[in-house]
């Protein structure tokens, strides 16, 4: 029998991980062995995000300033004693608008906060990996950056930009034994999208009949798939930008999917 993944000894950073994702990721990759910092602009919400998640440290910071991404991950790396893996989840959502209702303002702090802080964080990180010539950064990116999806220009440019970087990353890095894979979620339970289900924004039962498994993701699944991207199970995986959205990228015939029956003998 396969041993479970174990990380005993894997110095971790998380960012965005006072919420959603990026906090079940931390949860979890403490619960396989990992020594976790992680990482989030909303300080107030960083001490009990430590608490729950059991993380060795918390520093707090804009990921969309250079300075800021500098300090907190020489921080996380001092508070550690290094660090081995990285997992971008620091994110904002977009305004639900079409682009030329968008005030470009509000356009360039999704673009910087997604893409520039994915970009900041991965450069202060890669500096510290390539020195030690090992290393695993896995990004968030989005179902939203694999297709057109109208009124989400914004967020939709970020994480495509997300994938990209990710796959230069793996090829620039990889020689000096650092992979760099993405994870793509569709729509997911985290509290900013139970926020936007409370207020009607989103109509769960569009998106669960868009869906091959007819619902929408936990934060849990997200966390497992960062972790076996992160872990040395994927050792020979590196550029992957990894579909986790119940078979929505794979969907492509028109309206919704039809629903399958097996019928016993």
């Amino acid at each position: 029998m396969r041993p479970a993944i174990d990380l005993s000894g894997r110095r971790a950073l998380v960012t965005g991980g006072a919420s959603g994702i990026g906090e079940e990721t931390a949860r979890l990759l403490t619960e396989l062995g990992a020594a976790v910092a992680i990482a989030d602009i909303e300080r107030d919400r960083l001490g009990e995000a430590q608490e729950r998640t059991g993380a060795a440290a918390a520093v707090a910071g804009d990921v969309a300033d250079a300075d800021d991404v500098e300090r907190m991950v020489a921080e996380a790396a001092a508070a550690l004693g290094g660090l081995d893996l990285v997992f971008n989840s620091a994110g904002i959502g977009d305004d639900l608008v079409p682009l030329h209702e968008q005030a470009v303002e509000r356009w360039q702090r999704v673009v910087d906060v997604n893409l520039r802080g994915t970009y900041l964080v991965c450069r202060a990180a890669g500096r510290i990996m390539l020195e030690q010539r090992r290393g695993a950064i896995v990004n968030v990116s989005s179902i939203v950056g694999l297709g057109g999806f109208p009124g989400r220009t914004a967020y939709g440019v970020a994480k495509a930009g997300i994938n990209h970087l990710t796959r230069t990353l793996a090829c620039e890095w990889g020689p000096a034994g650092i992979r760099v894979n993405a994870i793509a979620p569709a729509y997911t339970l985290t509290p900013m999208v139970r926020s936007l289900l409370d207020r009607q924004v989103f109509d769960p039962g569009r998106l669960e009949r868009r869906t091959p498994l007819g619902r929408l993701g936990e934060t849990a699944e997200m966390a497992q798939a960062a972790a076996f991207l992160l872990s040395d199970w994927a050792s020979y995986i590196t550029g992957a930008v990894l579909p986790v959205d119940g078979g929505w990228s794979a969907y492509g015939a028109a309206g919704d999917v039809d629903a399958i029956r097996h019928e016993g003998a």
